[in-house]
């Protein structure tokens, strides 16, 4: 469900890749089944490419790991979360419009 550019994170791998990551990371909490999550992966894909290189952009699917959804108050998917230097910038929840999703982006850089 992720294009190239997407990154797969896990709860193994989320602090290694998340928290210590130097450059800001967007994460994607979705789920198989959600409807509004395949609404709006093609959005993350395509921001994905438009952003690689400054923003790391990848999925938690909320099935697989559970642990990391439950440490941020995942209650509704999709829910994105942007990090930067290990901290909770913003989030947004729900298939939002690319406009909200580029501003939330752009207040990393």
């Amino acid at each position: 469900m992720a294009g190239d550019k997407v990154l797969e994170f896990t709860d193994n791998n989320f602090e290694a890749e998340v928290l210590k990551s130097s450059q800001p990371v967007l994460v994607d909490f979705w789920a198989t089944w959600c409807a509004p999550c395949k609404a709006i992966a093609p959005v993350v894909d395509e921001l994905a490419g438009v952003y690689d290189g400054r923003v790391k952009i990848g999925k938690v699917n909320v099935d697989e790991n559970q642990a990391t959804p439950g440490q941020y108050g995942v209650r509704g998917i999709p829910t994105l979360i942007l990090f930067k230097d290990g901290q909770v910038v913003d989030q947004l929840v729900g298939a939002v419009p690319r406009s909200q999703l580029e501003a939330l982006l752009e207040k990393a850089l």
